[in-house]
């Protein structure tokens, strides 16, 4: 059983010597035009989506409702929900926590932080309280807490 374990490592050996010889003499057109028209290596597969969109309408870009990582989204995004959240908040000038926002405007629990932090670092939201009683209000409403 060990010859024929040697005898196939030896042909896998051979084979992948002259795969390696094969590429180092193809141009890099040819490889180019092997691959698919892709210089450069193929990304990994995008999480499945189920369909639900983001708080942007204009923005046709779906968000998994499941588990796992938020789609990359652009400054433009970001900027646009904090817009709703302003927007939100203005009409409730008794301010709102975070699980509110997110119900009021739809989003996915991990939508909300990054917006939220931008708003608080511009300006543009203040807030009152400490983990899940923090209140969130727009513009100037109330004092913003300490840290």
């Amino acid at each position: 059983m060990s010859t024929l374990r040697q005898t196939i490592e030896a042909h896998a050996h051979e084979f992948a010597a002259a795969i390696v010889q094969a590429l180092r003499g193809a141009s890099l057109d040819e490889l180019v035009s092997i691959t698919g028209g892709q210089a450069t290596a193929p990304r990994a597969p995008r999480a499945k989506t189920n369909g639900a969109t983001t708080a942007a309408p204009e923005v046709a870009k779906k968000v998994s409702k499941k588990a796992g990582r938020l789609g990359r989204r652009s400054a433009d995004d970001i900027a646009r929900t904090l817009e709703q959240i302003v927007a939100v908040l203005a009409k409730h000038p008794e301010g709102l926590r975070a699980e509110q926002i997110k119900a009021a405007l739809n989003l996915d629990t991990r939508e909300v932080p990054r917006p939220l932090a931008e708003g608080l670092n511009s300006g543009a939201l203040t807030k009152s309280g400490q983990k899940r009683a923090t209140t969130y209000f727009a513009g100037g409403g109330k004092k913003r807490a300490k840290k």
